[in-house]
């Protein structure tokens, strides 16, 4: 198996388990045990296919009650820690990237540092909501912006964790080359940076 990382898909262990109830290895674990990832032929035993992955989504939502959102996010990452898609694979075959770090602030208060760090560059926010979980922020990207990549969407997402706390996740979608991921992540850390300055400075 591929080994498991502390964090998939640009989501931490401590913004998961705070949503779900389980860390990443946990729920790889549970997934395993479910026969998700299929099983080669054995003796006399056939092969045994792997999940698709609406199957896989629709049983973490209907058997173990996750939040629709959660569980795409948790299938893509048990997806590419099992060798079951490429690393930033999405299932209709284009890529994305994310990168995550959590600010010293509450949920509401950490999207608004990163909505003002990136429509500095972006523009104001196509769309914006909020649940108790998380809460999130969308920009088109109809041209190129720096390294990241135009026709896609960039998404930031805010789930909150201990101690007043927010891990926040920026995810350029939609990218149809691979090879454009390391200069994308790169500018995801920058804007993630900035509003770490920023929270830090406001928290002054």
């Amino acid at each position: 198996m591929t080994p498991i990382s502390s964090s998939s898909e640009g989501i931490s262990d401590a913004a998961l388990s705070a949503a779900t109830g389980r860390t990443w290895a946990q729920w790889f674990a549970v997934l395993d045990e479910q026969g998700a990832p299929g099983a080669p032929a054995h003796g006399r035993s056939p092969s045994t296919p792997a999940w698709p992955h609406p199957q896989i989504a629709r049983w973490l939502q209907t058997e173990q009650g996750v939040d629709a959102w959660w569980c795409q996010g948790i299938t893509v990452g048990y997806e590419q820690a099992r060798g079951l898609r490429l690393p930033g694979q999405r299932a209709d075959g284009t890529f994305e990237v994310s990168a995550s770090k959590t600010l010293p602030l509450e949920q509401t208060r950490a999207l608004d540092v990163v909505v003002a760090v990136l429509s500095a560059s972006l523009g104001a926010p196509a769309s914006r909501s909020s649940t108790a979980a998380y809460a999130t922020a969308r920009w088109p990207l109809p041209g190129q912006v720096g390294a990241v990549a135009r026709g896609g969407s960039l998404l930031a997402t805010a789930n909150p964790t201990k101690n007043g706390r927010t891990s926040v996740t920026l995810t350029n979608q939609r990218l149809a080359d691979p090879d454009m991921a390391a200069p994308v992540k790169m500018a995801l850390s920058a804007w993630l940076a900035a509003a770490a300055f920023e929270a830090a400075r406001g928290l002054g």
